[in-house]
């Protein structure tokens, strides 16, 4: 199943930053335990700070309600826009290695 990179949330794009880091784990379960670094900044942090990604809140009021946080990473173009700024940065960091859409497993529906 293909989804934009922008709509990625919770699993989908937790095992979508898995992949970018190279994780891939045999059973997509175990992973989903283990792994949640757009909602964990212990998890999330780190790749924040090694990709330099910049974090910055969307001040305009058609941003506010739904995505008011951006982030943008060297080597691609535009802002990434999410509810929380872990997850605008992990769909940037996503974007950045995969692309604007994300072929993800059927599981994560």
């Amino acid at each position: 199943m293909t989804i934009k990179t922008s709509e990625l949330t919770g699993p989908a794009l937790d095992w979508a930053v898995a992949e970018c880091e190279g994780n891939k784990y045999s059973k997509l379960t175990h992973l989903l335990e283990l792994w949640e670094p757009s909602t964990d900044w212990a998890q999330g942090g780190p790749i924040i700070e090694r990709e330099r990604i910049r974090l910055d809140c969307a001040w305009s009021d058609r941003w506010t309600a739904q995505h008011p946080y951006n982030a943008k990473i060297d080597g691609y173009t535009g802002w990434t826009k999410g509810p929380t700024a872990l997850i605008a940065a992990m769909r940037c960091f996503v974007a950045s290695k995969l692309g604007d859409e994300v072929e993800i497993p059927e599981e994560l529906k």
